[in-house]
């Protein structure tokens, strides 16, 4: 009888950070051609299919982000993924799809950690030293991304990589509900620490 008193209590405490994160995004998004220069991007990793090619959801996430290199708005590409298994390589899949876009092999920088968005966020201040940034992602997973960069002490504003409609984006929106709460929990209580190793600075001090 208690828990079922509690339901509603614990229903608004689970989609309050959701809620939050996407009030506090709409003054941090911009449209690529709008988009405050910065020095560089991030692109999140979004899977890959059988065959280790991109997913279409992360094909657009690195189009967009060639497009704001080709339109002069950043000078390098942090591309964050998952590559913990020998046949499972985000990052280097990114990177393929972007020298297919005419991306030059020196704007792009790799990042093997990216297991999840506060690993990517946390790894890209500490280990490539990135203090501003402009986060290329999809709109359901920009709020996250944005709160969760920003949270860590990493200055963020975002472009929407929605280039299509996606099959399974209803899925998306559900998922970022669990997802964002147990970001809020990381950023402000639990701060785990990912993946670290020697600092690679993108843009080393002269």
């Amino acid at each position: 009888m208690l828990l079922f008193s509690l339901l509603p209590l614990i229903l608004v405490l689970t989609i309050l950070p959701r809620l939050i994160m996407v009030s506090l995004a709409g003054k941090n998004t911009y449209p690529a051609e709008d988009v405050p220069p910065a020095r560089a991007a991030i692109v999140f990793g979004a899977g890959l299919t059988a065959s280790g090619a991109p997913t279409t959801v992360l094909k657009d996430r690195v189009t967009i982000a060639v497009q704001l290199y080709q339109a002069g708005k950043i000078e390098k590409i942090l591309m964050s993924g998952d590559n913990r298994f020998l046949n499972y390589n985000e990052p280097g899949a990114m990177k393929s799809f972007a020298l297919e876009l005419g991306l030059p092999e020196e704007a792009i920088v790799l990042d093997y950690a990216g297991r999840r968005t506060y690993d990517t966020c946390y790894r890209a201040g500490e280990i490539f030293q990135l203090d501003q940034a402009i986060l290329v992602t999809q709109k359901f997973h920009l709020s996250r991304a944005l709160y969760t960069c920003n949270a860590l002490g990493l200055e963020s504003v975002g472009v929407e990589a929605d280039l299509r409609p996606y099959r399974d984006e209803g899925f998306w929106n559900i998922r970022e509900i669990p997802a964002s709460l147990i970001a809020f929990i990381q950023v402000h209580l639990t701060r785990p620490e990912p993946v670290l190793g020697e600092k690679e600075p993108i843009f080393p001090v002269e």
